[in-house]
């Protein structure tokens, strides 16, 4: 079942390792199908070079194994949470990159310091709160993806796609798999820029008028940016 999303989803994860985003096994990737709402992740642990995308777990929407032969990425219970709450993503993916992780690391959001940042993400790229012992110790992965929408609040995911979670790393999303992995390289870029702009010495993020027009362009109804649709 679900046979072109494995694929897609299986691309995406080695779309991970080709843009820099991934060494090793540290990150995954999953699908949502917007018919029955299954879910395709990548299996835990399994190394990029050997993997298939037969080898890609299908999952319920509820976390069930529906098909696969190993066990989903240890992170499925956060990539879960996100779909269930967020009803208009499709896909998810969670790296380790090291200008976002580092961001990350440090507790902070990420400013929109210029015109980049804005063009993808309609303000700051926020960092969630710190997981209360309790949330570490019990349903560790599900309480992220829920400090994840805290952080979001009121925001449409897809406005700002991605967040940092607190000494963790970046987790982005987007309309399916392919868009995710899209923003993910977009918020390494825009991360790894923020880092100089500060070392810089600037701290002052860009005009409200000026994200607001930068955004505008490229998204939404209004929209002008590349070639119009005959």
């Amino acid at each position: 079942m679900l046979e072109k999303l494995k694929e897609e989803v299986f691309e995406a994860n080695l779309d991970l390792v080709r843009e820099s985003l991934v060494i090793h096994t540290w990150g995954n990737a999953s699908g949502r199908d917007p018919e029955s709402g299954m879910i395709v992740i990548k299996p835990s642990g399994v190394n990029y070079v050997t993997m298939k995308p037969a080898d890609m777990v299908v999952l319920y929407p509820d976390g069930r194994i529906a098909e696969g032969k190993f066990k989903p990425s240890t992170d499925a219970p956060t990539h879960l949470f996100l779909y269930n709450n967020w009803s208009n993503i499709g896909g998810v993916v969670h790296t380790h990159s090291a200008y976002a992780a580092s961001w990350a690391q440090a507790g902070k959001a990420i400013p929109p310091f210029g015109t980049t940042h804005a063009d993808h993400f309609f303000g700051e790229v926020p960092c969630t709160r710190e997981l209360k012992a309790s949330e570490i110790k019990k349903d560790y992965e599900a309480n992220t993806g829920k400090v994840i929408v805290e952080a979001m609040g009121k925001l449409d995911p897809l406005t700002v796609p991605s967040v940092l979670v607190l000494n963790h790393g970046p987790f982005s999303w987007g309309n399916n798999v392919a868009a995710a992995v899209y923003n993910a390289v977009a918020l390494e870029e825009i991360a790894r820029m923020a880092f100089y702009t500060t070392l810089l010495g600037n701290s002052k993020p860009v005009s409200a008028a000026l994200l607001d027009k930068h955004y505008s362009r490229k998204h939404g109804k209004d929209a002008y940016y590349g070639q119009s649709k005959k």
